[in-house]
């Protein structure tokens, strides 16, 4: 049975999610594009878009705001299942409208021949 949450995987995973937080608030695109699964099984639920395939999550990248993507996470936990499967979520408050918003997110991460990829991606804000 593989070991859950190796700990050579989780490090792996907490720094790829750690490059990925640094590209979403830098609104680096090719980094983020990089990160998720080029195909059009990926998907990404958003706070208020449901995008199926890279080239919607493309679109959506290319015109979303620029500006005030810093959030504050908290409660990031990676688990791994096995060499090749990761789970990472957390929870997050963003200053938006003038108002602080809490949301979570949750990501499957894949180990394909490619390296590490996002296969599947939920953003949500909680209710105010």
């Amino acid at each position: 049975m593989p070991q859950l949450n190796d700990p050579a995987i989780v490090a792996e995973l907490t720094a790829l999610y750690l490059t990925y937080e640094k590209a979403l608030v830098e609104n680096d695109i090719a980094t983020l594009d990089a990160l998720f699964w080029d195909s059009p099984e990926v998907l990404r639920f958003g706070a208020t878009e449901n995008l199926y395939g890279m080239e919607a999550i493309r679109g959506f990248r290319q015109g979303r705001p620029t500006k005030n993507l810093v959030r504050e996470i908290s409660n990031l936990k990676v688990v791994t299942f096995d060499a090749d499967t990761a789970i990472v979520t957390l929870e997050f408050q963003r200053l938006a409208d003038g108002r602080l918003r809490s949301g979570r997110q949750s990501q499957v991460w894949r180990k394909l021949p490619e390296g590490w990829k996002i296969v599947s991606a939920h953003v949500s804000l909680l209710p105010e």
